[in-house]
């Protein structure tokens, strides 16, 4: 059992009990009721903490806390809700987790590949121990990095995550803390690391008891999904602790090798310390502390440089930052869709190639969609550092139904897209299921006990998709087969045309990690157009690499040297097999990748 640090938030146990603290500054009382027996608390040295420890309480025992003799409510850094948001919160002994991986030291960002994927529709169990038995085919696959979609507790059974109210707390439908830890075992057993999405710009609606305690929120700008983070005005030390606290024990207790940590650009904070920096670097020295490489990244539509600069930069110190912009301009080359944020793509290959060349495409130019110039060039830094996809929760999951992009797109296409992201400079992430084609949509779902909530989220889905020519319902996200439909078939990739899909995904990262233009960030770079297609050189000691990227509907021809490693139009995965190589030439068919190395 744990005997150290009992000044951390919530429960700690320790060998004769467990040590309890909780930040309400503005409190004049606070108990700890476990098992149904009250026990004062007293304050600490440090303004705004109330403490005790009481003998004899183990792991899995149930408490809460009473502010100024009020309503018992969960703890703020509860670990784990046995009985969901509205329950009491339960006593975790982290000392009872076992382990296996005192080798593991991690993995970092270079030669990564990512798969995101949500925990209660990645397998029927909808949990992490059943999703534990498709990690052998991930890695397998060619996958290095499992991206988990926000486990902090929320309202009910299902949940896209980010509207958990109790971000310490290991969800307890998909199996609570204790499954956690076996994952991330597992996981490091078969040399995955694990990566977590993390939200702290705002805290979800049903169960939230934050404000409860303290001014964990403010007033002073708004997020769309919730009470935005107070971590600039009073009493802000004690917020950006429990959001810092929380991190560094993701790292520490359950061995995470890092975190997605959702729109950071929604925390607004105008301080000389900004609350990210400080964060990182409180996470990097935990990380030192367990001997392992963390990676942590940014999601942001700010296109702000700052992000990835470190702080003798003035820079916030992520080591990544996901960018949008290859997805939406190959979406609306491929599509033609331009609703929405779309509108500010054009799909033109010049684009696709500008942005390949300068990471992302708005660098102080004019937005359409925002009304306003935005972003600042960020050609000093490799593209390694920049996250991009074809698929992601937020691109499949903010369409009205959750469809795919296979529903709108042509099998040339389909083979196109991914060829384009898997092979190019940037690091990869993948979707679930996207490896052999999943079906399956991800639409927006929740479970929400609360009928006012529920039925203002209800409203609100509708209301997201006015005003568009969408020719599909909203699916009911209360409903339960909206949720069902999300849930992952892996047995499709025994037939076709799924089979060849995985085979060519399969090929494509086996290609990424063995090439070394590809392999190594410090290759350089040349970006080239010629009509419909662009030529992506990648050259390092003396080997050179060149991704050929047909993104019109017709054949062109190009004149570059080399063997021919990978065909997006090959037969083998479902193609017609017209590409056609000539010594010093190659004629590429619409809408097809091909890779050359020599």
């Amino acid at each position: 059992m744990s005997t150290d640090h009992i000044d951390r938030l919530g429960a700690t146990a320790t060998v004769t009990g467990t040590n309890f603290l909780v930040w309400a500054p503005d409190a004049e009382r606070v108990d700890v009721i476990v098992e149904g027996v009250s026990h004062p608390l007293h304050t600490t040295a440090d303004r705004g903490y109330w403490t005790q420890h009481v003998d004899g309480v183990a792991h899995g025992e149930h408490y809460r806390f009473s502010v100024d003799g009020g309503e018992a409510l969960a703890d703020p850094a509860s670990a784990w809700q046995p009985d969901g948001v509205h329950g009491a919160s339960a006593v975790v002994d982290t000392g009872l987790f076992e382990w296996s991986d005192a080798e593991w030291r991690g993995r970092g960002l270079a030669g990564s590949v990512i798969y995101e994927l949500h925990v209660g529709t990645f397998t029927a169990g909808g949990t992490f121990v059943t999703a534990i038995e498709e990690l052998p085919r991930l890695a397998a696959l060619g996958i290095t990095t499992i991206e988990v979609m926000p486990v902090g507790q929320f309202a009910g059974e299902r949940n896209w995550g980010y509207d958990g109210v109790l971000p310490y707390a290991v969800q307890h439908s998909y199996g609570g803390p204790v499954a956690l830890a076996k994952f991330v075992d597992a996981a490091h057993r078969l040399g995955l690391a694990v990566i977590l999405d993390v939200v702290d710009n705002h805290v979800g609606p049903e169960g939230n008891v934050l404000a409860r305690y303290g001014p964990y929120f403010t007033d002073s700008y708004n997020t769309p999904w919730g009470p935005a983070v107070n971590v600039a005005e009073a009493e802000s030390d004690g917020v950006r602790r429990y959001f810092i606290e929380q991190a560094c024990r993701w790292i520490t207790e359950y061995h995470l090798d890092g975190f997605r940590f959702d729109a950071v650009h929604a925390v607004i904070d105008p301080t000389a310390n900004p609350f990210f920096e400080q964060l990182n670097d409180a996470v990097r020295v935990a990380a030192v502390a367990a001997r392992r490489t963390v990676v942590l990244i940014a999601e942001s539509s700010d296109n702000d440089p700052r992000h990835v600069h470190t702080s003798d930069r003035a820079g916030i110190g992520f080591d990544a930052v996901w960018c949008d912009d290859v997805h939406h301009t190959l979406r609306v080359a491929l599509t033609g869709d331009r609703r929405g944020y779309y509108v500010d793509y054009a799909g033109s290959t010049d684009e696709l190639a500008d942005i390949v060349e300068h990471r992302w495409k708005f660098r102080g130019q004019y937005s359409e969609a925002r009304r306003r110039r935005h972003g600042r060039p960020v050609d000093d830094v490799a593209p390694h550092r920049f996250i991009a996809c074809s698929q992601n929760h937020d691109q499949v999951g903010n369409r009205p139904a959750g469809d795919r992009p296979d529903y709108h797109i042509t099998p040339a296409q389909r083979r196109f897209l991914p060829s384009t992201v898997l092979l190019s400079p940037y690091t990869p992430m993948l979707f679930m299921g996207e490896e052999y084609g999943e079906r399956a949509p991800f639409p927006f779902f929740v479970d929400h006990t609360d009928p006012a909530i529920l039925a203002a989220t209800r409203a609100g889905r509708r209301a997201e998709f006015e005003g568009a020519d969408w020719d599909v319902d909203v699916p009911d996200p209360g409903a339960i087969d909206t949720f069902r439909s999300a849930i992952l078939d892996p047995s499709i990739a025994s037939s076709e045309p799924h089979r060849s899909m995985l085979a060519m995904y399969t090929r494509l990262l086996h290609l990424r990690a063995t090439v070394d233009p590809i392999a190594n960030p410090a290759a350089t770079q040349r970006v080239q157009q010629h009509g419909d297609v662009v030529l992506i050189a990648r050259t390092i000691d003396e080997c050179t690499s060149t991704l050929v990227l047909n993104a019109g509907p017709s054949a062109e021809s190009v004149a570059v040297d080399g063997n021919v490693e990978f065909d997006s139009d090959a037969t083998a995965w479902g193609g017609s097999g017209a590409t056609r190589a000539a010594p010093g030439a190659i004629t590429v068919p619409g809408f097809t990748a091909v890779l050359i190395v020599g």
